[in-house]
């Protein structure tokens, strides 16, 4: 063992690195978003929009897997910007399990993580 002292939190000009990597996916996640309420919405304005011969069955299909992909997408919006407050608590990047931080691997992988992968995989 080294006499490095265990980090308790990232500093601030990384948790500033990882609220710009934020922002670039909650600008896509945003734009998927408003993707996917647009096909929704020009759906259900343009009935005619039916392709002649097709069941009513897949056009039903296709709004539920609009509305899933947006909801999905909602749902990470949600995860990017509770991560995003954590930064601006200084608790972004911490274990909610061990209390350890989070590799910085991890979190450019996945930003909205609050479990270790040592932690994730225990579940």
């Amino acid at each position: 063992m080294g006499n490095k002292a265990t980090k308790s939190r990232y500093s601030d000009s990384e948790l500033e690195e990882f609220d710009a990597l934020i922002d670039e996916k909650l600008k896509e996640a945003n734009d998927q978003l408003a993707f996917y309420k647009s096909q929704l919405e020009e759906r259900a304005n343009n009935p005619d929009a039916k392709v002649k011969g097709l069941d009513d069955g897949i056009g039903t299909a296709e709004n539920e897997r609009l509305s899933t992909m947006a909801s999905r997408i909602q749902k990470h919006v949600q995860h990017l910007q509770n991560a995003k407050l954590r930064i601006q608590n200084k608790v972004y990047g911490i274990c909610r399990e061990s209390g350890k931080l989070i590799s910085k691997e991890r979190l450019r992988a996945v930003p909205h993580a609050t479990l270790s992968i040592a932690a994730k995989q225990s579940k």
